[in-house]
């Protein structure tokens, strides 16, 4: 793996990463457009650390892979690897403020104790009309037949409820063979028939006036932020790569 250059030209492909399979179902929907490189620190690229016990060192690796193209002002894919225990794929999708388009989030987390897994087009309005009337119709169908298969996630905090859509699919899954063939056989073709909804909304879109333009710059700093301060993999991070690593990922590279 060529660990200076994760970026749109040179696909991951880890060992053993669970999640594999559907970082390349995201390359495949990505393929008719024009990627170019999006240019992510040198030390960002690739990240090694060694957890557990000096009797049973486990290697965790962090890569991140991204890219851009006209509409789309960044595509990031941030991918942890820990043995079988540990594995995390999170993409976010973030569009130029010249068009009316949501956040594209996916946040697909395996732990000791079972998966995370979430899909959802993320407003940074969504209050506002003009920013949201136009894509729910279309994402709710593909929601609900996709969540009906799937047990609900639970709750979220009520000050994250702005920035997910009533199309956020959200669930939690034991580990095991079962979850093993419910991952293959509903969260990848959810994956795919999301992400394939958002990208027919980008080749659709047009650019939008300034006014709109700038209300959605301040809908993306407010969503920047509080992914930014409320992120969950923070203490994760911080115990594998130290306070001032992390936290320059995350407002440098993250969001």
């Amino acid at each position: 793996m060529n660990t200076n250059r994760l970026n749109a030209l040179a696909p991951l492909d880890l060992e053993e990463w669970l999640w594999q399979p559907v970082f390349n179902d995201m390359i495949d929907l990505l393929s008719p457009f024009q990627l170019e490189d999006y240019d992510i620190p040198v030390e960002f690229l690739y990240k090694k650390a060694v957890s557990g016990s000096s009797r049973k060192p486990i290697e965790v690796t962090t890569s991140t892979w991204a890219c851009k193209f006209n509409k789309i002002k960044q595509i990031r894919a941030a991918c942890i690897q820990c043995h079988k225990t540990f594995s995390v794929f999170n993409l976010v999708i973030k569009p130029s403020i010249d068009y009316n388009l949501p956040f594209f989030g996916a946040d697909f987390v395996t732990l000791a104790n079972g998966h995370l897994l979430a899909l959802d087009l993320q407003p940074v309005l969504k209050n506002e009309r003009f920013h949201t009337e136009d894509v729910w119709s279309k994402l709710l169908p593909i929601h609900h037949r996709w969540q009906s298969l799937l047990p609900d996630g639970g709750d979220i905090p009520i000050e994250a409820k702005p920035y997910f859509s009533p199309g956020f699919l959200w669930t939690r899954l034991p580990l095991g063979s079962e979850s093993d063939s419910i991952i293959e056989a509903v969260i990848r073709p959810a994956f795919r028939e999301y992400l394939s909804l958002y990208l027919q909304l980008v080749s659709k879109s047009q650019k939008v006036s300034r006014e709109i333009s700038l209300k959605l710059l301040d809908g993306q700093r407010s969503y920047l932020n509080y992914r930014s301060k409320k992120d969950p993999a923070r203490g994760m991070l911080t115990r594998f790569y130290g306070n001032d690593w992390t936290e320059d990922y995350i407002q440098k590279v993250l969001f």
